[in-house]
């Protein structure tokens, strides 16, 4: 699991390309600390299991799901990277649960200044919208970042200058294509408001979840 706090921004140095997969090497430091073989790191909001390490970098692979549903294959050598660690039971919880497995990309369609915060507005399909709400949780290339604004076709977030210092955001541009993760919370809450859905036993799952009891128990 993963707070959406970045920790240090890597480089890409390499980059091996298969037919389906990639192998990558990122070059970095401080997420190399009490790291071993076999830890997730998510890279721009994607998890990624270390593969390899060396004193000023480490490797890992993508596989085809990987690359089909973010932006990863789209990176290129030198390309600057979001990294953090998984979250270790006695660290902070400084933003929200990531999981590192992200439900789409979204395209950047607009860039704006607001005295010292900077506005970012992104499209992305109706099937992760709907998960989105104003001032709800969203990562975006694995940053913990606060929905200010959303629509039926996009959303906005608004970021302070130490978030553009410490994250690869700043390097967004009109057109860029960003790694989108949802709060899963509003996806558990949607799994249990399938009332009747057909269950892995072929059954009809029934559940005790309503608005009228989620009314009574103080939730609405």
């Amino acid at each position: 699991m993963f707070t959406g706090i970045i920790e240090e921004i890597g480089t890409l140095q390499t980059i091996q390309r298969g037919t389906h997969s990639a192998a990558i090497g990122i070059g970095c430091s401080k997420v190399l600390e009490g790291t071993k073989i076999g830890d997730s790191i998510a890279v721009n909001g994607v998890c990624l299991t270390v593969t390899g390490m060396s004193g000023s970098g480490y490797t890992a692979d993508v596989m085809p799901e990987t690359l089909e549903r973010s932006s990863l294959g789209a990176l290129k050598k030198n390309s600057r990277v979001n990294l953090e660690r998984a979250m270790a039971a006695d660290g902070r919880f400084g933003g929200h649960i990531v999981a590192g497995h992200i439900d789409g990309t979204g395209r950047v369609q607009e860039v704006t200044k607001d005295e010292t915060a900077v506005w970012y507005r992104i499209t992305a399909d109706e099937s992760i919208l709907r998960y989105i709400v104003e001032k709800g949780s969203i990562a975006v290339d694995g940053i913990s970042l606060t929905v200010a604004r959303v629509t039926d076709r996009d959303f906005s977030v608004s970021v302070i200058p130490h978030t553009q210092g410490v994250t690869n955001l700043a390097d967004r541009r009109v057109g860029d294509i960003v790694n989108l993760e949802c709060d899963i919370v509003g996806k558990y809450v949607e799994k249990l408001f399938r009332q009747g859905d057909t269950g892995s036993a072929g059954k009809k799952e029934e559940t005790k979840i309503s608005k009228q009891f989620l009314y009574e128990n103080g939730f609405v």
